[in-house]
């Protein structure tokens, strides 16, 4: 079983250990890779990073936040080796289980009682720049303005066809799984994860009647940037950015990969909406 644990929470140390000890009190191997050994103090890590550590292990147990899941999943992408997730961030839609909760947790997930959910990965490829590998992402995309408060405008379409152009702080290309993260915050539509949907939000629009979209996650959507001498950035998941100049184009479409995240029995999506977000119904 594979560990991997956020180094900048050193919170997480002693839970790390603890999960350790419950693992191979199980009698299974505990696998880590450089970063999770040197903050829990383990023995040296059998793996060089986090891609060779999922595929040795039939299960990867991250500790973190929302954050944590999104690198992972982002650096293990292709390996169907499940993730199950232990908060330790902030609302943590992606997470399995509580800290609290770790033993029962390992014990429901080795019975077989847990299930697994696939969420779609999206990938951005620039069509000028062919010869980059298309970007993966788990949550979204977005195109923003850089560091100085001026408006740009990016034009939209949707297989082919011209959906609008947008003005604004930029635009959130959101998969279903990122529909509780920057495009909520944005105003846009809470999404299952089970619907096959791309939402295009955009940010601070300067037109009001601008709204957020929901397309088909089997459309390929392309944004190209019409400002210029305006600085405007392409994130990943918030992990990774890269400079847009005048004319680029960014293709977003679902990626052939999908990450499998742990479930509890018992729990669903609208109970975590409850629960993370105080709505009406919750029993928090």
């Amino acid at each position: 079983m594979g560990l991997i644990a956020n180094p900048e929470k050193v919170t997480g140390r002693n839970l790390v250990r603890k999960a350790a000890g419950l693992v191979t009190q199980s009698g299974r191997e505990v696998l880590t890779e450089p970063a999770t050994a040197r903050l829990a103090r383990l023995e040296p890590p059998q793996c060089a990073d986090t891609r060779a550590l999922a595929s040795r292990c039939d299960l990867l147990v991250v500790f973190g936040g929302d954050g944590t899941i999104l690198g992972v999943a982002r650096e293990i992408a292709g390996i169907p080796t499940p993730i199950l997730g232990i908060n330790l961030g902030g609302l943590g839609f992606l997470t399995t289980s509580s800290s609290a909760r770790l033993a029962h947790t390992l014990e429901q997930a080795w019975g077989g009682h847990c299930l697994l959910e696939a969420r779609s990965l999206i990938e951005a490829v620039g069509l000028g720049r062919a010869q980059q590998p298309p970007e993966i992402a788990l949550n979204d995309f977005v195109i923003s303005r850089g560091s100085v408060p001026r408006l740009i405008e990016l034009e939209v379409k949707v297989d082919g066809d011209v959906l609008t152009c947008y003005r604004g702080d930029g635009l959130i290309v959101s998969s279903p799984t990122g529909s509780t993260a920057y495009s909520l915050a944005a105003g846009g539509a809470v999404v299952s994860p089970e619907a096959h949907v791309f939402a295009l939000t955009p940010i601070c629009a300067h037109t009001l009647s601008s709204r957020s979209v929901i397309v088909s996650l089997s459309s390929t959507v392309e944004v190209r940037l019409l400002s210029e001498r305006v600085e405007t950035l392409l994130a990943a998941d918030s992990q990774t950015r890269f400079r847009l100049a005048a004319g680029d184009i960014v293709a977003f479409r679902q990626s052939a990969h999908a990450v499998h995240l742990v479930r509890l029995p018992g729990a669903s999506f609208f109970d975590t909406l409850r629960q993370k977000l105080n709505w009406s119904g919750s029993s928090v």
